[in-house]
């Protein structure tokens, strides 16, 4: 399975993208695993977050194939401990041919995304950056990873 993170924007925090890079080549490991970073819209003063929201959709579709399995990182997702992300990945293994996720831009999903979308994952009730959600995501994984294979990264 072909497991893919499509952002909006790139990270702008280069102590966060090191440590992306990092996680991202620990996750290669054991899956492939590949980053896109769709382009931030430009003028956005002129917009209304809906329209914001609009374009980025229209983005984030473009990158999408009618296989994938899509799952966004949303604040009203699914919440799961580290264990139950590694069991649900090792589901979405054996049956998905792509696994997407996807970090919205500032203001959220389109309508059309959600409308698209298989899932949501919430990775905390807390509110992050969203800089900071890129690393955490790519940490989660990559300990999901981890669980699965039995190694001793997660201590319970």
């Amino acid at each position: 399975m072909k497991t893919e993170l499509i952002l909006v924007g790139k990270t702008v925090n280069k102590h966060f993208t090191t440590l992306i890079n990092d996680y991202v080549e620990r996750i290669t490991h054991y899956m492939p695993f590949a980053i896109t970073v769709l382009p931030e819209l430009k003028n956005t003063k002129a917009l209304t977050e809906e329209q914001q929201k609009e374009r980025e959709g229209e983005l984030i579709l473009s990158r999408l194939q009618p296989s994938d399995t899509v799952v966004l990182l949303d604040e009203h997702g699914l919440l799961l401990r580290s264990i139950e992300l590694a069991a649900w990945l090792e589901r979405k293994q054996q049956h998905a041919r792509r696994l997407v996720f996807v970090v919205g831009g500032p203001y959220g999903f389109s309508p059309a995304v959600y409308k698209r979308a298989n899932e949501k994952l919430s990775l905390s009730p807390l509110t992050f950056s969203h800089q900071m959600v890129r690393l955490v995501f790519v940490e989660q994984l990559y300990r999901a990873c981890t669980i699965i294979k039995g190694e001793p990264y997660h201590h319970e």
